[in-house]
């Protein structure tokens, strides 16, 4: 008799782990074209039937970037991601009336409730 696997056994998905540090406001680190990132996710997207993440690159291989940038993050593209225990503030950058998210947004950053 074989065993079946268990369902928690399975490498976790990056949507999930996206679609909580949106919520929660917090970076993941990941791995994009070779380079470890640092991101702070701002949006969640479709694009020609591919899911996108805007975000805001924190580091990239351990260097803080020149200047704060909101990139484009092909959600498949990422690998080796993990929520992290820091916090972000939403970027000046992030334009949330963008035409570009209307009506393909999946999820985004909320200002805090004050």
């Amino acid at each position: 008799m074989s065993a079946m696997p268990e369902p928690d056994a399975a490498p976790s998905a990056p949507m999930p782990i996206i679609l909580e540090a949106v919520v929660r406001r917090r970076c993941v680190n990941a791995t994009y074209n070779r380079d470890k990132v640092v991101l702070a996710p701002h949006v969640v997207y479709t694009r020609h039937g591919e899911v996108y993440v805007d975000a805001v690159t924190v580091a990239r291989n351990g260097m803080l970037p020149r200047e704060e940038r909101l990139g484009s993050f092909k959600v498949t593209g990422l690998s080796d991601l993990r929520l992290t225990g820091r916090d972000f503030a939403i970027s000046g950058l992030y334009e949330p009336e963008a035409e570009r998210y209307a009506g393909c947004a999946l999820i985004a950053v909320e200002p805090a409730a004050a």
